[in-house]
């Protein structure tokens, strides 16, 4: 027989099948390491970016909201196709309203500063613009003795300020009656709510007889030593919490 050839190719075998218990593959085998926790981070920064965009989602329709509000509060008016012409909005005339309330305010203000300064009555008289209204304050020992809920003849002209700027606004007026520490041996009055209630009573029936001001603009309270401007720990705080306070207010103040 002829020899075989010894260069003749072989049959390609397959890698033997690993059995159980040999070692496991290497490291250049299957997915990398790294893959599975860049993965996991990946998904972590979905979940956030999706939380993130639920809160703002929810942030632009409470935005919307408000922006309505303030629209409605300025006064901010929508078309409407349907139809032909629009009225001025509530809000409008409303927001008009409080800017004459405070232009009405500030002239209320300005003529009482002039009137006090003509009559020289720094000394016994203040004027303030305050959140809600004009506040005009006077010694209430400019206009009152000791006690007493008469009014002092030579402290009418101080009135005649009150008077003035009720007649050129359409202002309501309430008058505050206060008072500290007052000598209620000689008195008719049992308390210093009595006094008060009755010096705040006193001025506002002067006014109704010394002027035209309908009586339903006017109000009379009494405070007592309840709301002092100063501690009562000396004599000249306690003679500057004795006072009467004329409070201007617009007509449309929802305290009055």
């Amino acid at each position: 027989m002829a020899p075989e050839k010894r260069d003749q190719k072989q049959p390609q075998q397959l890698p033997p099948l690993r059995k159980k218990g040999q070692d496991a593959p290497g490291d250049d085998e299957g997915i990398p390491p790294w893959m599975a926790t860049f993965a996991d981070m990946v998904t972590l920064l979905l979940c956030f970016f999706v939380l993130l965009l639920s809160f703002t989602t929810q942030d632009v329709n409470n935005f919307k909201i408000l922006m309505g509000s303030v629209s409605e509060a300025l006064g901010v008016q929508k078309e409407d196709h349907s139809a032909i012409s629009a009225a001025y909005a509530e809000t409008r005339l409303k927001f008009e309203d409080r800017q004459a309330n405070n232009k009405e305010m500030v002239e209320v203000g300005e003529r009482l500063k002039d009137f006090i300064r003509s009559r020289d009555l720094k000394s016994i008289a203040r004027v303030s613009r305050e959140k809600s209204g004009v506040m005009y304050r006077v010694d209430g020992n400019a206009l009152f003795h000791s006690g007493d809920a008469t009014i002092r003849k030579e402290a009418e002209p101080v009135l005649r300020g009150v008077v003035d700027s009720m007649h050129h606004s359409t202002m309501n007026l309430i008058i505050r009656g206060h008072t500290d520490s007052e000598d209620l041996s000689q008195s008719v009055y049992d308390s210093e709510w009595e006094l008060s209630a009755a010096r705040a009573a006193a001025c506002l029936r002067w006014l109704i007889n010394h002027s035209d001001i309908p009586a339903n603009r006017l109000k009379a309270v009494g405070y007592a030593n309840a709301k002092p401007l100063y501690p009562s720990n000396s004599e000249e705080n306690i003679r500057k919490n004795r006072r009467v306070e004329f409070f201007f207010v617009p007509s449309d103040n929802r305290a009055w």
